[in-house]
C-alpha cells in the first residue's frame, strides 16, 4: 500500500490514547513531546502514566472505551490488548474523519507511525509500509548511531545565523550556497567534541561571501 509522508503539527491538538500499558505509555510520551493535549482512556495505567495524570500532564478517563468517546479529538491511538475494542474505536474514528492509528493492526487505521529518531528539530523516520517492523527498527538504530545530538545543535546554530543573514541572502541561489558552505564534517566534529563556539565561528565564516 503506498503512503503519503507528512509531518503533523499537533501542538495544542486534543489527542486520545486508548489503552494504558507500556505501548500506550510510549505513544503518550511521543504525543506530549509534540505538545499535544493528551487524554488516556483506560481503567488501568502504567506507573509512569499514572504519575503524568497526577501532575496533570495528561487527562485520564478511568474506564474502557465506549462508542461516542472520540467526539472532538483530532487524533486517536488505539493501543489496548483487546483487538475488538481497537477495531470498534477505529471504526468510530473513521466515521468521524479522525486520524487513527491501531498499534497492532495498522492497516485498519488511516496512518502508520514510522520508526524515528529526533535530534533537536531534526527528525529522521524509517518506514517499511508495515512489511517488516524489525527491519525498520534496525535501520533506526543505524541512523541513531550515525546522527548524534550534534546534528540538532548544528541546526540551532545555523538557524540563528541564517536569521541574522536573512537580509543578505536575497536569492534562492544565495540561500542554497549558504547551506552548502555552512555544513561540513569539520563543523560536525567540533560539535561532537563540544566545541560549540568554534563550530559557530566556522559556520559564520561561511557567510563571508555575502557581507560585501
Amino acid at each position: 500500500m503506498p503512503f503519503y509522508p507528512v509531518n503533523l503539527q499537533i501542538t495544542g491538538k486534543p489527542c486520545v490514547v486508548i489503552g494504558g500499558g507500556s505501548v500506550a505509555e510510549r505513544k503518550t510520551a511521543a504525543l506530549l513531546k509534540a505538545e499535544a493535549v493528551v487524554t488516556v482512556l483506560s481503567p488501568k495505567m502504567t506507573l509512569a502514566l499514572s504519575r503524568l495524570a497526577q501532575i496533570q500532564h495528561i487527562h485520564h478517563v478511568d474506564r474502557l472505551y465506549r462508542q461516542g468517546d472520540l467526539a472532538g479529538f483530532f487524533l486517536v491511538i488505539c493501543a489496548t490488548d483487546d483487538p475488538g475494542i481497537n477495531r470498534q474505536a477505529a471504526r468510530e474514528a473513521a466515521s468521524r474523519g479522525i486520524l487513527v492509528n491501531v498499534v497492532d493492526e495498522p492497516d485498519i487505521g488511516n496512518f502508520h507511525v514510522p520508526a524515528q529518531i529526533t535530534r533537536g528539530d531534526l527528525l529522521l523516520t524509517v518506514s517499511t509500509g508495515g512489511k517488516s517492523p524489525a527491519f525498520a527498527s534496525q535501520l533506526r538504530r543505524e541512523l541513531a548511531e550515525r546522527y548524534g545530538e550534534e546534528y540538532g545543535t548544528y541546526l540551532d546554530i545555523v538557524a540563528a545565523v541564517r536569521a541574522e543573514m536573512k537580509s543578505k541572502l536575497a536569492t534562492a541561489g544565495e540561500r542554497e550556497q549558504f547551506w552548502r558552505d555552512s555544513f561540513d564534517e569539520e563543523v560536525i566534529l567540533l560539535l561532537r567534541q563540544g566545541k560549540i563556539n568554534e563550530a559557530e565561528a566556522r559556520i559564520r565564516n561561511a557567510t563571508g561571501s555575502f557581507r560585501s
